[in-house]
């Protein structure tokens, strides 16, 4: 297996362990620090914020130091961040833990580029599988992050102190990783064939399809996932059934990538896609239909499925639509357009639940779905029309 591939599967597995901690704790942590009601999920939202602000900064970084550099910098970044979290629990300080998110949203941004490296270190026949494996490094997270949830929560008197000071050593050792990370030169335009203009890209059918796949998939996943914690506390399920819950719900998410880059390989990057959605409806009927611990379990795992087969088919698709030259700018605004989806949907979500309630959250995850299979399904018939008409 390429050496590349391996540190940067690691380097998602720990930047994700981060994610699922925060996941799991963040809302509970902001009840604890007496937040206003609706803002639970406000140090989420500012996070994801951080990442879509970073996107395209870092991107423009890498375009000139290369992708290394920026990794441990990151980082580093984000450790500092998980230290401003652990600052505001112990002065009880909602604003500071709020603020400690942007720091945090840095490391989540230099994150979205490790699969985009994995992709550039392969050639291009590898480069579906790569993705899928370095996404992969996230079935380790899914059990990491749970585990120091439950085992260190409660061990300082200040509930979750030590969770978040753990965190910041899990940060810096993502650093130490990318240190060993050897990979290729920023790619420079080809003589006589300067860059398209990303407009001129986005007039591309599948460069829009790609797009809106990671940003639909994405926000209906992340609302269900920020809503859940909340809406278990509703029904008064303990923190361990929640932890439980988020954590299958992780491996479900990234388990599948083992598998993913050779199921687009056999029935195409489309049919994945529209697989993924119709798993995301399957998990909101699950929802629909009762709020016991199995409930919110099996939802969410067949949402984690879901997701993973639309993302990881919509960024195949992505590096089908652009040279390499090109990439930087596609991927950063890809991600911030996914960002920008997620930011919104992870800051409605805790007045979504208190106001509307748990189902209505599902019924409204599932419309941008619906929609985007119908996409999908359009970009089918036209593929299959097109062949007909060639033969």
């Amino acid at each position: 297996m390429n050496r590349n591939v391996v540190l940067l599967a690691l380097s998602q597995a720990l930047a994700m362990t981060v994610v699922s901690l925060m996941l799991s704790a963040s809302a509970l942590v902001s009840v604890s620090l007496s937040a206003a009601s609706g803002w639970a999920t406000l140090p989420l939202a500012v996070q994801y914020l951080a990442t879509m602000l970073a996107l395209h900064p870092l991107a423009r970084l890498m375009a000139r130091r290369g992708r290394r550099p920026v990794f441990v910098g990151g980082a580093l970044v984000g450790a500092a961040g998980l230290a401003l979290a652990v600052a505001g629990l112990l002065r009880g300080s909602f604003a500071v833990f709020v603020l400690s998110g942007l720091c945090v949203g840095v490391l989540g941004a230099v994150s979205q580029f490790y699969r985009f490296a994995a992709a550039e270190a392969v050639p291009a026949a590898q480069r579906g599988q790569a993705i899928s494996l370095t996404l992969a490094g996230g079935v380790l997270a899914a059990f990491l992050g749970p585990f120091i949830a439950r085992n260190t929560r409660d061990l300082v008197a200040t509930p979750f102190l030590a969770s978040f000071a753990a965190l910041v050593g899990i940060a810096l050792l993502a650093a130490g990783i990318g240190v060993f990370l050897r990979l290729p030169a920023p790619p420079r335009p080809e003589a006589g064939r300067p860059p398209r203009r990303l407009r001129e890209i986005a007039r591309l059918g599948d460069f829009r399809l790609a797009v809106a796949g990671g940003a639909v998939g994405y926000a209906a996943m992340g609302l269900l996932m920020t809503a859940t914690p909340l809406a278990m506390l509703c029904v008064r399920h303990d923190f361990a059934a929640t932890a439980t819950v988020i954590q299958w719900h992780l491996v479900a998410m990234f388990a599948p990538s083992f598998v993913t880059g050779l199921l687009i390989g056999r029935i195409g990057v489309l049919q994945t896609m529209l697989a993924g959605g119709a798993l995301v409806l399957a998990g909101i009927g699950v929802a629909l239909s009762g709020e016991a611990i199995p409930h919110f379990g099996v939802a969410l795992a067949l949402v984690g499925v879901g997701w993973n087969f639309l993302y990881v088919g919509a960024t195949t698709l992505l590096t089908q639509t652009c040279r390499d030259e090109e990439k930087p700018a596609v991927q950063a605004f890809n991600d911030s357009v996914v960002f920008l989806s997620v930011t919104l949907a992870t800051l409605g979500a805790a007045w979504l639940v208190d106001e509307l309630g748990w189902a209505t959250v599902n019924r409204l995850a599932a419309v941008p779905v619906l929609l985007l299979m119908a996409g999908v399904l359009g970009a089918l018939w036209r593929r299959r029309a097109g062949l007909a008409s060639a033969a």
